[in-house]
C-alpha cells in the first residue's frame, strides 16, 4: 500500500473537508445562541435571583459572551445570503 494518495482521491479529501469546515461555521452563530438563550433562561444563580430586586431572567456575563460569540460568527450566514440572493434586473 503506497502512502502517498492519487490526485483524485486528494481533491476528494479536500472537498469533504471544505464541506465539514462550511457546516461547522454555519452551525457556530445559531449554536452560539441557543447558547445565550439557555443560559440567560436558567443559567442564573439562585442567589443572584433573590438578590436582583427584578423578576425573570437576568442577562450576565456568560449570556452576554455566548450573544458577542454568536454575532461574531454571523459572517459565514451572511456569505450563505449574498450568494443566494437573487441579482436586481
Amino acid at each position: 500500500m503506497s502512502a502517498s494518495l492519487s490526485a483524485g482521491a486528494r481533491e476528494l479529501h479536500r472537498t469533504v473537508a471544505r464541506g465539514a469546515a462550511d457546516g461547522l461555521a454555519l452551525a457556530a452563530s445559531p449554536t452560539f445562541a441557543l447558547m445565550a438563550i439557555s443560559t440567560g433562561a436558567w443559567g442564573t444563580e439562585v442567589g443572584q435571583m433573590l438578590c436582583a430586586g427584578e423578576p425573570g431572567p437576568q442577562i450576565g456575563g456568560m449570556t452576554v459572551m455566548y450573544l458577542l460569540m454568536s454575532i461574531f460568527h454571523l459572517a459565514p450566514w451572511l456569505r450563505l445570503l449574498h450568494a443566494t440572493k437573487p441579482e436586481a434586473a
